[in-house]
C-alpha cells in the first residue's frame, strides 16, 4: 500500500455532459486482490439476472433455533464483491453500454447516484438539480434501447427506494443489502440469499491468499471453522497472517485468547467473531504505526460513512490533530503520517483504500464499525466526535462542486449523526450540521432538505425555545419550502420567526430586518402581493432610517420593492422611487457616471412596463448615448444598453429601428464576447426572434439554426437553454411551412422537456401543445386531438380557469375536432 495517496483523483467522477459511450458512473469499490468467485455459494447471474430483471442479494435468514443475532444484519459475507465482480465483468466485455454504482444508505445517496448517471450519460435535465435529473434517468431507463445495469450498493432502508426502483426491458438491476428478504422482496424482484462460505470456498481462499508459503496455512480448515466461514473474518485473518509471516494455528490460537477476552454482550456470533479479528488486526497495525494511532484512526472512521470517506477528511488538521496525537506537530507531515497509518490498516485488512476515487477513498466494513462503536469508551467517544465533526467541516468544499464528493460527506455527516448526535449539540447545533442541511439545499434536494431542517428544529425545541439554532434552521426551513415552490409554507416560518425575532432582538436589528424582507418575498410568491408590498415598504423605510440610504442592504430593499410593484401591476409607485434613486445618483456622482447610468436605466424598464413607451424609448436612446461616450462602443455595460434599446423598440412595434440595432449588438458581442457566451447567445435568439416577428423568415432561420447549434455546443444537449432553441427553430421551421422538419423537432423538445421538467410544467405543456397543433397541420387528427386533449385536462387541473394558455388550447381542441 505504500505510496496511496488518498485525497487523489485519477477516475473522473464527474463526466462532462457530451458523454462517450459506454458510460461509466458512480465510484465502484475495487476488488479485492484475493477475491474468491465462490462458485458454490455465490451469486450466479444465470439464476436470475437477465435484461428486465431484478435481482436483490441479502443475508441468509437465521435459523429459528439459533436464537436472535442482533447484527446479524450487519453482513460481513461478502455481497458487495460479488456485485463488483459482476459489474465489473459486464463491463469488460461490453455488455453493458451504462454501468451506474449508487451508494444505496440513504434516498440522498440514490437520488444523487441516479443525477451522476443522467449527466455522465449526457442525456437531457442534467443541469435541474438532483431530484428531477434523478426522476429523468428513471424515465430514461424505462425507455432506453441501450443495455444498461444499476447496482443499488448496501440498501439501508427499503423506504429510501419508494417510487425509485429502477426498471426497464433493457437493464439490469442489482442490490445488495443487510434488510431481510421479506423487507425488500416483490413480485418482480428475485431474492438470492449470500451466506458465509462454505468449507470448500474457505479452505479455496485461504490457499489464494497465503499462496506466498504453504506453511502458513497449516491449521487452515479449522480456523475457517473456529471463524463461522465468515468471508470478512477469514479476510481480516488472512491478511493478519500474511503480513506477520505466522500461520493458521497460530492465529487460532490468539482468536480463541482474544475471543474469551472479549465481553459477552448478546451482540451475536458474527459480531463477536468480528469483535475478535479486528482488534487483533489493531494489534498488528499497532506493530506497523505509532502505538496508539491505528487505534485513533479506526474510532474516527468508525464513526463516518462504511460506502467511503473522502481522503482529505481524514487528512484534514482535526483528523491528523485527533490521530496523531500528542506525536501531532501542525504540520503537512502529520498527513504523511496519517496516510501511513490508514495505509496499515488497509494492510491487516481493516479498512480498504481506492485511491481511484476521490469521494470513497476509504471504505470500512459497517460490521467492524459497528463493534468498533460498542467498546469506545464515552470520555473518548466524545472526543473523536468532535474531531470527526470539525474534519467533515474542514473538508466540505464550499461551492459543493463536486456532486459525488458532496454525497460522501452528507453521508458522512448522516453516520456521525446516528453514531453520536447528542455530542453534536452542546450551547448550539454543530456547523457540520447546518453544512450537511445547507449541501442538500445546494443539491436541489428540496424534499429531504424540508425534512431534514424540520428535524434540526425538532432537536433544537428539545434543548429550549431560547436554544441559539432555532432561528437559522427556520430561516433554512423556510428558504427550503421556497425553493420547494411552497411559498405559503415559507411565510408561514418567516412569520413565526419573525416574531420571535422581533421579542428577542428588536424591530430594528438587522436580523430581524432581513427576516421581514424574507417574509416579504415569500409573501410575494404565494400571490400575497399587497402583504409584500407593506412588508417591503416597511423594511426600507427602516433600513434608510437604521442603515443609511446608500448602504448595500438598503438598496436591495430598494430593488425588492420596485419588482413587487411592477409584479403588482403597479408601475407608477416603482417609477417615483426610481426617478428619486436617479436624481440622488446624478447629483452625488454625476449625470454620466455609471452607477447613475444603472439607475437611469432601471427607471426606463420601469416606463416601458408601465406602457410608457414613448418616454421608455427616450430614456434608452439617451442612456445608450452615454454610455458610448463615457465607457466606449463596445463595454460590456453599453452592449447591455444598446440591447435594453432594441428591446424597447421592438416594444414600441418599430421593429425597423429594432432590427439594426439587434444585428449590431450581436456583433459587438461575438467579436468581444465570444460566439459562445451566454449575452451572445441571446443576442443571436433575439435578432432571430425579431426577424421572425418581422415577417423575415429567410433570415430568422439560419440565426435559428445557429443559436440551436452553438447552445448544443457550448451546453449540451440537455441544457434547458438548448431546449428552447431547439422548440424556437421548430416553431420557425413550422411558420415557414417545413412541417417535415419541425415535427421531429418538437418531438425531441417535447420528450426532452418531459424528462427534464416532468409532465406538469408549462414548459412541457407548450411543448406538446405545439406538437399538436404541427400533427393538425399535417391532417394526422388523431394525434393531434389526443395531444390537445391531454394539454387541455392538465391545463385545467394546473392553471387559473380563465388562463390564456387553457382558453387556446380549448379553441385549438375545437378546431381539431
Amino acid at each position: 500500500m505504500a505510496g496511496v495517496t488518498m485525497n487523489r483523483q485519477v477516475r473522473a467522477e464527474t463526466p462532462s455532459q457530451s458523454a462517450n459511450w459506454p458510460v461509466w458512473s458512480g465510484s465502484v469499490p475495487p476488488l479485492a486482490e484475493c477475491f474468491s468467485p465462490r462458485p458454490e455459494t455465490g451469486f450466479d447471474a444465470t439464476r436470475g439476472l437477465a435484461r428486465g430483471a431484478t435481482v436483490v442479494l441479502t443475508p441468509p435468514a437465521p435459523a429459528a433455533e439459533a436464537g436472535p443475532r442482533p447484527l446479524a444484519g450487519m453482513g460481513g459475507t461478502g455481497k458487495t464483491q460479488l456485485a463488483v465482480a459482476f459489474a465489473r465483468a459486464l463491463w469488460h466485455t461490453r455488455e453493458v453500454d451504462l454501468l451506474a454504482w449508487v451508494p444505496a444508505g440513504s434516498r440522498d445517496a440514490v437520488l444523487t447516484g441516479y443525477a451522476q448517471a443522467l449527466a455522465a450519460a449526457g442525456l437531457p435535465g442534467a443541469d435541474t438539480g438532483t431530484g428531477t435529473a434523478a426522476a429523468s434517468f428513471l424515465t430514461w431507463l424505462g425507455s432506453a434501447s441501450r443495455p444498461w445495469l444499476v447496482v443499488l450498493d448496501d440498501l439501508a432502508d427499503a423506504s429510501d427506494l419508494a417510487g425509485l426502483w429502477p426498471a426497464g426491458p433493457a437493464g439490469m438491476v442489482l442490490v445488495t443489502t443487510r434488510l431481510p428478504g421479506s423487507a425488500v422482496g416483490g413480485d418482480d424482484r428475485k431474492i438470492l440469499e449470500v451466506g458465509a462460505f462454505s468449507p470448500r470456498e474457505a479452505l479455496g481462499y485461504l490457499a489464494t491468499t497465503l499462496s506466498e508459503d504453504a506453511g502458513m496455512r497449516a491449521g487452515a480448515l479449522d480456523l475457517a471453522t473456529d471463524l463461522g466461514f465468515l468471508p470478512l473474518a477469514l479476510a481480516q485473518a488472512a491478511a493478519v497472517v500474511a503480513d506477520s509471516k505466522t500461520d493458521c494455528r497460530g492465529y487460532r490460537t490468539a482468536f480463541a485468547d482474544r475471543t474469551r477476552q472479549m465481553p459477552a454482550d448478546g451482540a451475536g456470533q458474527d459480531a463477536a467473531t468480528v469483535a475478535a479479528t479486528w482488534s487483533l488486526s489493531l494489534d498488528r497495525a499497532d506493530c506497523l504505526s505509532p502505538p496508539g494511532m491505528a487505534g485513533h484512526a479506526l474510532a474516527l472512521a468508525a464513526l463516518l460513512d462504511p460506502a467511503g470517506i473522502p481522503g482529505p477528511v481524514l487528512t484534514s488538521r482535526a483528523a491528523c490533530d485527533y490521530i496523531c496525537g500528542r506525536q501531532a506537530t501542525g504540520t503537512r507531515a502529520d498527513e504523511s503520517q496519517v496516510r501511513s497509518v490508514v495505509e496499515s490498516l488497509a494492510q491487516v485488512g481493516v479498512v480498504m483504500i481506492d485511491p481511484e476515487s476521490a469521494s470513497r477513498t476509504v471504505l470500512m466494513h459497517g460490521l467492524v464499525q459497528a463493534t468498533i462503536r460498542r467498546v469506545i469508551p464515552p470520555a473518548m467517544l466524545e472526543q473523536v466526535t468532535s474531531a470527526a465533526a470539525n474534519a467533515l467541516l474542514q473538508a466540505w468544499p464550499a461551492d459543493d462542486a463536486e456532486p459525488l464528493v458532496a454525497q460522501a460527506l452528507r453521508d458522512c455527516a448522516a453516520s456521525l449523526q446516528r453514531a453520536a448526535a447528542g455530542l453534536l449539540w452542546t450551547t448550539q447545533a454543530h456547523p457540520v450540521l447546518f453544512r450537511a442541511g445547507q449541501s442538500l439545499d445546494r443539491a436541489g434536494l428540496n424534499g429531504l432538505a424540508i425534512s431534514y431542517w424540520q428535524d434540526m428544529i425538532s432537536t433544537s425545541q428539545v434543548l429550549g425555545q431560547a436554544h441559539a439554532s432555532i432561528p437559522l434552521a427556520h430561516d433554512s426551513l423556510a428558504a427550503a419550502y421556497l425553493s420547494a415552490g411552497r411559498a405559503a409554507d415559507a411565510a408561514d416560518v418567516y412569520e413565526q420567526s419573525l416574531a420571535e425575532q422581533e421579542q428577542a432582538l428588536g424591530a430594528d436589528h438587522p436580523d430581524t430586518l432581513t427576516t421581514r424582507s424574507s417574509l416579504a418575498r415569500a409573501c410575494l410568491g404565494a400571490g400575497r402581493e399587497a402583504d409584500a408590498i407593506l412588508l417591503y415598504e416597511r423594511t426600507l423605510s427602516d433600513r434608510e432610517r437604521v442603515l443609511g440610504r446608500d448602504h448595500p442592504a438598503t438598496l436591495a430593499s430598494r430593488d425588492d420593492l420596485v419588482a413587487a410593484y411592477l409584479l403588482a401591476g403597479r408601475p407608477q409607485p416603482a417609477i417615483v422611487i426610481l426617478q428619486r434613486t436617479f436624481n440622488d445618483r446624478a447629483a452625488v456622482l454625476g449625470p454620466d457616471h455609471p452607477e447613475t447610468l444603472t439607475a437611469w436605466a432601471e427607471l426606463a424598464a420601469a416606463l416601458q412596463a408601465g406602457g410608457q413607451l414613448k418616454e421608455a424609448v427616450r430614456l434608452h436612446e439617451r442612456i445608450l448615448t452615454e454610455r458610448e461616450r463615457a465607457q466606449g462602443a463596445t463595454h460590456p455595460d453599453t452592449m447591455t444598453a444598446r440591447a435594453s434599446l432594441a428591446y424597447a423598440y421592438r416594444s414600441a412595434d418599430r421593429l425597423k429601428h429594432a432590427l439594426p440595432v439587434y444585428e449590431r449588438t450581436l456583433a459587438d458581442r461575438e467579436k468581444v464576447l465570444g460566439p459562445d457566451h451566454p449575452d451572445t447567445l441571446t443576442s443571436l435568439a433575439n435578432l432571430a426572434s425579431a426577424y421572425h416577428s418581422a415577417h423575415k423568415l429567410k433570415q430568422a432561420m439560419p440565426l435559428y439554426e445557429e443559436a440551436l447549434a452553438r447552445h448544443e455546443r457550448s451546453k449540451g444537449p440537455g441544457h434547458p437553454d438548448t431546449l428552447t432553441a431547439r422548440g424556437n427553430l421548430a416553431s420557425a421551421y413550422h411558420s415557414a411551412g417545413r412541417l417535415a422538419q419541425s415535427i421531429p423537432l418538437y418531438e425531441q423538445t417535447l420528450q426532452d422537456y418531459e424528462w427534464l421538467m416532468g409532465p406538469d410544467h408549462t414548459n412541457t405543456l407548450t411543448s406538446r401543445a405545439n406538437l399538436a397543433s404541427a400533427y393538425h397541420t399535417v391532417g394526422r387528427r388523431t394525434e393531434a386531438v389526443a395531444l390537445f386533449g391531454r394539454t387541455l385536462a392538465d391545463c385545467e387541473r394546473l392553471l387559473p380557469e380563465d388562463h390564456p394558455m387553457t382558453q387556446a388550447i380549448r379553441e385549438n381542441l375545437q378546431a381539431a375536432t
